[in-house]
């Protein structure tokens, strides 16, 4: 009989277990393995991670610091403060998930850089399942453990009932400004992850020389040069644009006065393909061919295509350059 009792027990303990964190947390496990196993810039990943930055684990906070529903407010009237239920209703729920789930966002961004696992796709991706998940259980104990009265249960019908007020028929002023809250901050957080021109890509240029411990660091060109003498420069291309690049980086020679370029001369012209999200990066030798005492600009134009027939830096993808002079013998 003990036994009987004891199943029935337990079988009532799953009965009672909240399907809506229920259904969060299945959410947010089924999610990590849509991203994890999706390749980047796949529409059905981008999909799926929307509810875990923007609605997951800020639901589950919720639940766990509201977990009584919102006390009625006739009955609330016959009840002293200390025994009034605390609680919201699903509407609240619903708008205090999305500003809570991109804190937990901001603090996860704050936080992995400084962890071994780095900031990438699939250490955010994880973090946020973790806790949301973490917090969606601790919602369900909290949950339970408030009475039955006046613990929160998803009921759609009574949802709908809580936007109209006390029988009068209209809609509660809060309600509905909470309502169209969400729905701006929503669209507006769905319109910039899934428009490419918005989020955009890159291409990053940078020139790098060698220090006394053979380390790559920037800004430490030399300044002068003998006649003849060439210069050790590193070239780096940083792809971000989605996909790999066949780039062309010309070395131009430029002589500047008053601000303005009175002469070019091309010294070398470089082709380069970089992978997409990769960075390339190439020694070269930059020997100057301006006469001794002349103090000439180094251009390094980066063009994604074949460069125009006159390469400048105005018309270069991206450009960067440093001043030297040819020293006199």
């Amino acid at each position: 009989m003990s036994h009987r009792t004891n199943t029935w027990t337990r079988f009532e303990r799953v009965r009672q277990y909240p399907i809506d964190l229920a259904i969060v947390s299945v959410a947010a496990l089924l999610a990590f393995v849509v991203i994890s196993n999706l390749p980047d810039g796949s529409t059905l990943r981008l999909a799926v991670a929307i509810p875990v930055v923007v609605f997951l684990p800020g639901y589950a906070l919720v639940s766990l610091l509201f977990p009584a529903a919102a006390r009625d407010g006739g009955a609330a009237t016959t009840r002293t403060r200390e025994q009034r239920p605390r609680g919201i209703d699903a509407i609240e729920r619903v708008g205090l998930a999305i500003p809570l789930s991109l804190g937990i966002v901001a603090l996860l961004a704050l936080a992995l850089p400084w962890t071994d696992w780095g900031f990438d796709t699939a250490s955010s991706t994880a973090g946020l399942v973790v806790a949301t998940v973490g917090l969606a259980q601790l919602g369900v104990v909290r949950r339970l453990r408030t009475p039955q009265s006046k613990r929160f249960t998803v009921s759609p019908l009574a949802a709908l009932g809580r936007l109209r007020g006390t029988g009068s028929g209209r809609f509660r002023l809060s309600s509905v400004v909470l309502v169209v809250a969400i729905g701006v901050a929503t669209g507006a957080l769905v319109l910039a992850l899934l428009s490419p021109a918005s989020a955009g890509g890159f291409t990053e240029l940078g020139l790098y020389t060698e220090n006394e411990e053979g380390d790559l660091v920037a800004g430490e060109l030399p300044d002068e040069v003998a006649p003849g003498e060439s210069i050790p420069v590193t070239i780096s291309i940083e792809n971000q644009e989605g996909d790999h690049e066949d780039y062309t980086v010309v070395v131009q020679q430029q002589t500047v006065e008053d601000g303005e370029v009175v002469e070019r001369e091309q010294l070398r012209e470089i082709d380069a393909t970089v992978a997409d999200g990769s960075t390339g990066t190439g020694e070269q030798g930059i020997t100057p061919t301006a006469a001794p005492g002349e103090t000439v600009r180094i251009s390094v134009l980066l063009y994604d295509e074949a460069p125009p027939a006159e390469p400048t830096n105005e018309n270069a993808l991206e450009d960067t350059y440093f001043w030297v002079t040819v020293t006199t013998e």
